[in-house]
């Protein structure tokens, strides 16, 4: 038995150090332009195949790296969709769609790469699809989505899912800008992640309210 345990937690460890390579490598040069090998390598494995062994394949990996933050990024919107309680400002509702990520962010602490991460298999159009499966699997998302849309009851179906893509990649990209500057010591618009929030909120919240135009 304790044999097996001590196995089991060597291999735990070895998935947390070949997680954490990827997610560095991912996010600084590309998912397709980094190998396997590669990534077992920068874990400090000296077996090339230890990737494969422990995640199989690539999706799996990017699926796993994901996973790691994902839990903590839910229970601040679960928390903050408990705050926002019945509100019907526009603006409860996109912070809580803002803050979890930027919080979780701060949190990591100096440099991250979870940002950026997510930015690169974001280009990727099958990645991109694993990532979208796994925020449409979050309860707290979908009502929070569900609660900001009634809120503009007046907004058309296909405005409100145009927007609703819009933000999401300004959340993203915007996230990912910072991330690169802090990590190589560049200045950056707001002086930390909570005000990163706050102007991305403001920018998402005009976005949501702004008028449509016919169609012509």
């Amino acid at each position: 038995m304790a044999g097996r345990t001590a196995r089991a937690q060597q291999a735990d460890a070895t998935r947390e150090l070949i997680l954490t390579a990827a997610e560095r490598l991912f996010a600084e040069r590309g998912v397709y332009a980094v190998s396997n090998r590669q990534v077992s390598e920068a874990a400090g494995q000296g077996n090339n195949a230890a990737v494969g062994y422990h995640f199989g394949t690539k999706a799996d990996l990017v699926r796993a790296v994901a996973a790691r933050h994902d839990a903590r990024i839910e229970d601040g919107r679960a928390r903050m969709l408990a705050e926002a309680g019945d509100s019907t400002d526009v603006r409860d509702w996109v912070a809580c769609l803002v803050r979890p990520v930027t919080g979780h962010l701060a949190e990591l602490g100096s440099p991250t790469w979870y940002a950026r991460f997510c930015a690169q298999v974001m280009t990727d159009p099958a990645l991109y699809r694993i990532m979208v499966e796994e925020s449409l699997t979050s309860p707290s998302l979908r009502e929070i989505r569900d609660r900001l849309l009634r809120c503009l009851p007046e907004l058309p179906a296909e405005v409100g899912a145009e927007r609703a893509a819009m933000a999401r990649h300004l959340i993203l990209h915007t996230c990912a800008e910072r991330e690169r500057a802090l990590a190589e010591n560049t200045p950056t618009p707001r002086r930390s992640w909570h005000d990163a929030a706050t102007g991305l909120i403001d920018a998402i919240v005009a976005m949501w309210t702004a008028p449509v135009t016919p169609s012509r």
